[in-house]
């Protein structure tokens, strides 16, 4: 079993609160709430996320090359406009909103396509996985 204990328990709790979080921060810029009043929601929203990008690099370090990880680099980008051009948070708010809904749907031939490699990957071939599969069946080793 991995360090995390279960990942995928884990990824389902991080990404439920990463939706609560976004949810509650894009209704607040929406109904024009005091940005004081939004900033918890913030703050989750980026520590949720954050957690998220890193149970998928534990997963598989080739994520941020797969469809599912470029898809996510680009809500960032898009997100990183968002001080620069203030003005334009909702639109670029509903804009990371469409590309989540799109990517979470997208096939697997999509998000599991390695830009790197050309092709569509597995997560049994990451390196990650080898390791986890790795460990004798009677524990750690040792």
């Amino acid at each position: 079993m991995s360090v995390l204990g279960r990942p995928r328990f884990w990824n389902v709790v991080f990404r439920t609160l990463h939706l609560m979080a976004f949810g509650l921060l894009l209704g607040g810029y929406a109904l024009d709430v005091d940005p004081e009043r939004v900033t918890p929601a913030l703050i989750a929203t980026l520590t949720t996320g954050l957690l998220l990008v890193m149970l998928e690099l534990h997963a598989d370090p080739r994520w941020p090359f797969l469809g599912k990880g470029l898809f996510v680099l680009g809500k960032l980008a898009l997100l990183l406009l968002v001080p620069v051009f203030p003005g334009a948070r909702m639109p670029l708010f509903v804009a990371v909103v469409v590309i989540a809904g799109i990517g979470a749907h997208m096939p697997r031939r999509i998000r599991h396509y390695s830009v790197l490699e050309r092709r569509v990957v597995s997560h049994e071939e990451s390196p990650a996985w080898r390791a986890i599969a790795e460990v004798p069946s009677g524990g750690r080793g040792g």
